[in-house]
């Protein structure tokens, strides 16, 4: 887990080239390496991890919080690409609070991952969580124009006959 953690690709991979370790033991609240690899965006340890059949990459901890979900609120695009890319990972997973990869991307003004995560048709951009509030009303909140801009229906150009 710390060499995920921390990004030591090649730890991970001696690690993994071992039978007596688990690659997806979780810790006591449920955290697993993907888990940590993601929310530091380690996209190379991601993916030895996702390499393997016996790491779950949509796995929850007792919070609710998969790695999608870390890499999202943290803006690390470039393992969000990677973990959307699997047809195992649900990209519009609620934590215990209701709060989606989405929402967390919007919150914390990340473009890019905001972008990629509307590119899918499975994630729901007007999803509120347990307190009501939509990923628009976050972008508004936070004053997140260019995520705004991503967020709201495009406008009907029709032209003026006067």
């Amino acid at each position: 887990m710390w060499a995920a953690l921390n990004g030591h690709e090649g730890v991970v991979k001696i690690l993994l080239e071992r039978d007596d370790v688990n690659p997806d033991n979780p810790d006591i609240i449920g955290r697993t390496p993907l888990w940590d690899a993601a929310r530091n965006g380690h996209g190379s340890v991601v993916k030895m991890l996702l390499g393997r059949d016996d790491v779950n990459p949509d796995r929850q901890d007792e919070y609710g919080r998969t790695p999608l979900r870390c890499a999202a609120s943290n803006g690390h695009e470039g393992v969000v690409e990677i973990l959307l890319e699997r047809d195992d990972v649900n990209p519009d997973r609620p934590d215990i609070v209701d709060r989606t990869p989405l929402l967390l991307a919007v919150m914390g003004g990340h473009k890019g991952v905001v972008k990629a995560l509307l590119g899918r048709n499975d994630v729901n951009p007007d999803k509120p969580d347990s307190l009501g509030r939509t990923p628009l009303s976050c972008a508004t909140l936070f004053g997140h124009t260019e995520v705004i801009a991503l967020l709201q229906p495009p406008t009907s150009a029709t032209p003026s006959t006067t």
